[in-house]
């Protein structure tokens, strides 16, 4: 069969939507006033990237004075519990924001919102916030609320996992 002969199917019809601005504000968009308001919130949101990649670049600086300030700290080269708690936290909140700047990038980059990529960035920060929880002063409803916000963003997690395995059977 000739390739003009083959049938085409809806999914192979539809432009591959993956690479084109997010829906939401677009830039050519019909009114002027909206299209000039889209370009300034997607001028925006670049800011906010350059600024998320410059507190990425202090995180990482912070991780250093903080591993440097314990490691000269008497004793000297030793790091107690507390010290590499405090150190995973620091580490944690950089590895936050990075998931954060990837947020940043894809909303601009793609008509998709990354829903996955959100939960698992608040799955994150909730677990940055268990590490260096100090259990001696926490309310007991405070670490039910931990305990109760994990567990949904988990499950939620979870099942997002779930419906995208078999996702792309659909098309």
């Amino acid at each position: 069969m000739a390739d003009h002969d083959k049938e085409v199917t809806p999914a192979q019809s539809r432009p591959d939507n993956r690479h084109e601005l997010h829906q939401e504000l677009p830039i050519d968009f019909p009114d002027p006033f909206f299209r000039g308001l889209h370009r300034v919130i997607r001028f925006a949101i670049r800011v906010l990237a350059v600024l998320m990649v410059a507190v990425i670049l202090w995180g990482v600086g912070d991780v250093i004075y903080i591993i440097y300030d314990r490691l000269i700290t008497p004793p000297f080269l030793l790091l107690n519990i507390n010290d590499i708690f405090y150190t995973f936290g620091a580490f944690m909140a950089v590895l936050i924001a990075v998931e954060i700047f990837i947020n940043i990038r894809l909303y601009l980059g793609t008509n998709v919102f990354p829903v996955q990529l959100v939960v698992a960035t608040a799955l994150m920060a909730i677990a940055r916030k268990v590490i260096v929880l100090d259990f001696e002063t926490l309310a007991p409803m405070y670490l039910l609320g931990i305990a109760a916000t994990t567990l949904a963003l988990g499950v939620t997690y979870w099942l997002l996992r779930q419906g995208n395995q078999y996702h792309d059977w659909d098309d």
